[in-house]
């Protein structure tokens, strides 16, 4: 994998949802220990779609000179469709040309490391790849899964050349067929097999892959300043993790996992930008992913990353801080579909017309306005009419989703059917121009007012008849925990 050229990450990005679980109300409410701490929850209205778009959008924001990738390529265990391509819907979301090419890696939390590896062979071909990591995690009520669980996001933007903050210098993988864990097709939870036997088969083939990755990078395990061990199986990470012989100082790299839990195909990811948040120039960074056998990545920090903080807008840490950690377990449940509760007495909605989608892609996915060049005015949705001056196609697209805005009224409707009532719909108004009514989302009604500052947030707001209806809602600006309570 060395070459003259640099070849590894040029950008990242991660999404830590709003939500949190404290696992004192899981054990409360089903009579056992469920253990100490929160973990992260998705809200209602996200998928693992909707957590990659926030992700990519942290990258994207960081990217050299206004780049774009050749490709998206997206992994995720919980893919919110079936024999359809989940990345189009990131690729719209993340108003990339239509030249970029969009994938699916599904099926297991493996699909992380494959979808890594064929980046970074894209990279060294000179073909840039977005890789996207999202999961939901989800087990039954009180089982290991559920309390030891979390959602989250990461985008890995890979490349090459002088723009690499972390270069890939070495890897290594082992396999091996064993039943550790699975799930069969339209199960809701994992089975996993006894713990000991998974230990047994999977902390050799970890151990392996680390001593080769090293080998290939010339290496020792003195040499490592930040050791990532992560995984589906929490004793085998655990003493892989010790038995490399690192530092002690460089085995506390993952400050995520303890914080929101085991986010499954986006751990390694989430765990990976937050050691970049923090890393110095010239460090090396030793990623050990075990799931269905072993793969290592060792990376090595350039001297572009010192330069890389004035980009980069948001930290993993400061996501984990901003969220609100008084989530009820019934509503948890809820979302999540295990209680079925009674819905408001109206219509559902209407399921959305795949011709009228395909035609507004810009505004639904992208939330592309149109700017009046004759007299200045902005358009949500985008016209061809002027609603000022009444010039005709004289218009030229402004894409929103980074633009924050202020809300001018809004109403906490608590009649409409949603599995989070109440539901609040707001007027925003943009800075620049342009105004749009539409729904707040991770925002208390209680704390709600006009003058709030939001910005725009990629989420799912209904399902109806086997199809997702995707669009944006606002969000207020993060505040710190301690302030929204």
């Amino acid at each position: 994998m060395s070459t003259a050229t640099p070849v590894g990450i040029v950008a990242y990005g991660s999404y830590v949802p709003y939500w949190r679980l404290d696992r004192t109300a899981i054990g409360a409410a089903l009579g056992a220990p469920a253990g100490k701490g929160t973990r992260s929850v998705a809200s209602y209205d996200e998928d693992s779609t909707t957590m990659a778009v926030e992700a990519g959008r942290v990258a994207l924001a960081a990217a050299p000179d206004g780049a774009r990738p050749a490709a998206v390529y997206f992994a995720t265990t919980t893919p919110a469709y079936l024999e359809k391509t989940n990345a189009t819907a990131i690729h719209a979301a993340l108003s990339l040309p239509a030249g970029v090419g969009a994938y699916d890696f599904t099926g297991a939390v493996r699909s992380g490391p494959g979808a890594l590896q064929a980046g970074l062979d894209a990279a060294a071909a000179g073909r840039s790849a977005l890789l996207l990591l999202a999961d939901i995690r989800t087990g039954l009520p009180g089982g290991p899964d559920e309390t030891g669980g979390g959602d989250g996001a990461a985008a890995l933007w890979l490349g090459s050349g002088d723009a690499v903050i972390a270069a890939a210098i070495g890897s290594a993988s082992t396999s091996d067929e064993f039943l550790d864990r699975w799930r069969l097709p339209g199960a809701r939870t994992a089975q996993v097999w006894e713990e000991r036997f998974g230990e047994h088969a999977l902390v050799p083939l970890a151990e392996a892959a680390v001593t080769e990755a090293l080998k290939h990078a010339g290496l020792t395990a003195e040499a490592v300043d930040h050791l990532l061990v992560t995984g589906t199986h929490s004793r085998a990470a655990g003493r892989v993790a010790t038995s490399i012989g690192v530092t002690p100082e460089a085995r506390a790299a993952d400050t995520v996992t303890g914080a929101i839990g085991n986010s499954g195909t986006a751990q390694a990811g989430l765990a990976l930008a937050a050691v970049l948040d923090r890393a110095q120039p010239g460090q090396v960074i030793l990623t050990v992913n075990i799931a269905d056998g072993a793969d290592v990545t060792i990376w090595r920090t350039t001297d572009a990353l010192a330069g890389y903080a004035a980009r980069r807008h948001t930290t993993v840490g400061a996501q984990i801080a901003a969220g609100r950690a008084d989530q009820a377990y019934n509503q948890f449940l809820t979302w999540r579909g295990f209680l079925d509760r009674e819905p408001p007495r109206r219509p559902d909605p209407d399921r959305p017309a795949a011709p009228v989608a395909h035609r507004r892609e810009a505004w639904k996915f992208g939330f592309t306005s149109s700017r009046c060049t004759a007299c200045g005015t902005r358009h949500l949705p985008p016209a061809r009419v002027c609603l000022r001056c009444r010039a005709t196609d004289q218009m030229v697209p402004e894409t929103l989703a980074d633009t924050p805005g202020t809300v001018v009224t809004y109403t906490v409707d608590r009649l409409s059917s949603s599995p989070s009532p109440p539901v609040l719909a707001a007027v925003v108004d943009f800075d620049g121009g342009g105004r749009i009514q539409c729904e707040l989302t991770d925002a208390d009604p209680d704390r709600l007012a006009v003058g709030d500052r939001v910005t725009m947030t990629f989420r799912r707001l209904f399902t109806t008849a086997g199809i997702h209806n995707y669009f944006w809602k606002a969000k207020p600006v993060s505040r710190p925990q301690e302030d929204q309570h």
